[in-house]
């Protein structure tokens, strides 16, 4: 599986492989069955799908370099097949590193882990040629049109059947957008460009896991539809396509699945819709009588009641929505506006990791 990555640094903790132009050496050595140091109770719980329902599964996967940095820290991933899983973290949270570790262009510290339900990295002659994989960025000759990239990289491709190579990179090119560009030569790219050829690249046969570090950076509004676009219908396919992100409005509109780094460190995961109905719910009341409604709302069993000017709020919990309106209408209270106030996809991400993220770009 040729690996499609840049040679610029990203801010993981680790030093960079070299693209075409400087030949890469990853080496992949066998990191055994180390256990990790954090008590398994004190690890995020995986969901309920068993390990051969799952894409990726890591088990204690941890990097920790010669400096002493620990990069990524007892990794228990679960990553459900099908899905669109998003991998989430401010820069420098361990994204990277950790997508490194499973193509094994990194050698864990310790733990274990599967793709696709083989064992790595003994498994990785097997199983690598079903993956497809863009890391980091886009690294290509400059010299070259973007076919002739693609030939290249599909060369290095011990499986591909040279008989087809023609119709496999004119179907990724028309796939990405770039089929009017195939024979411009890569220095002429837009950055969005080449982050869709580098997309193609991890096209050129058929894949049953597409592992993408940051695929959007550096697109412009309609390219970044397009990479969403393509994603979903790469997914629609039976393709499951694992994101590494910081962009929660893409994370949002593109994954049913999440999971969340914070300094090396798993601290959620699981679907969008799970990990947002453990988020508190809260209703907000407007209405000039704010005394009155805070009383009507605590009367309800409603908790956390805060009042403000011209209107007044309370966690909602189990309740309904209606019967709040009910009660505050039929106690007199003057009811100017109701809402129900759901966590947003930010305010639940800053509140797991204590940092800030990228909202839209």
């Amino acid at each position: 599986m040729p690996i499609v990555q840049n040679t610029r640094n990203a801010g993981d903790g680790e030093n960079r492989s070299g693209g075409p132009s400087e030949s890469e050496t990853g080496e992949v050595r066998d990191s055994g069955a180390a256990k990790s140091a954090v008590p398994a109770a004190e690890r995020p719980v995986r969901g309920p799908a068993a390990d051969e329902d799952l894409a990726i599964v890591t088990s204690g996967l941890t990097k920790r370099f010669g400096s002493g940095q620990v990069a990524v820290d007892a990794l228990d991933l679960a990553v459900p097949g099908g899905s669109v899983f998003g991998f989430l973290g401010p820069n420098g949270s361990g994204k990277t590193t950790t997508i490194r570790m499973l193509l094994g262009l990194v050698a864990p510290t310790e733990g274990e882990w599967r793709l696709l339900g083989t064992p790595m990295p003994s498994g990785a002659g097997g199983v690598l040629p079903r993956v497809g994989a863009l890391v980091e960025g886009p690294a290509f000759y400059p010299y070259l049109s973007g076919e002739a990239n693609l030939r290249r990289y599909d060369a290095a491709d011990p499986f591909a059947d040279p008989r087809t190579v023609s119709a496999r990179i004119g179907h990724a090119l028309e796939r990405v957008g770039l089929a009017a560009a195939a024979g411009k030569r890569y220095r002429a790219y837009s950055l969005g460009m080449r982050q869709r050829l580098a997309i193609a690249a991890a096209l050129l046969g058929p894949r049953e896991l597409l592992i993408l570090d940051e695929p959007t950076n550096g697109l412009d509004p309609q390219g970044t539809r397009e990479v969403r676009g393509l994603v979903k219908e790469i997914a629609a396919e039976g393709t499951t396509v694992f994101v590494s992100s910081h962009l929660l409005a893409e994370v949002e509109q593109m994954c049913s699945h999440i999971a969340v780094m914070r300094t090396g460190r798993l601290v959620a995961q699981g679907s969008i819709a799970d990990l947002r109905a453990k988020e508190t719910v809260r209703i907000r009341v407007e209405t000039p009588d704010t005394v009155e409604a805070a009383a009507v709302l605590a009367g309800l069993g409603l908790s956390e009641i805060r009042l403000g000017d011209g209107d007044v709020s309370a966690a909602l919990g189990s309740g309904a929505a209606e019967r709040v309106c009910a009660a505050l209408v039929s106690d007199g209270v003057a009811v100017r506006g109701l809402a129900v106030q759901r966590p947003s996809l930010e305010e639940m991400f800053v509140g797991l990791t204590g940092e800030g993220f990228d909202v839209d770009g």
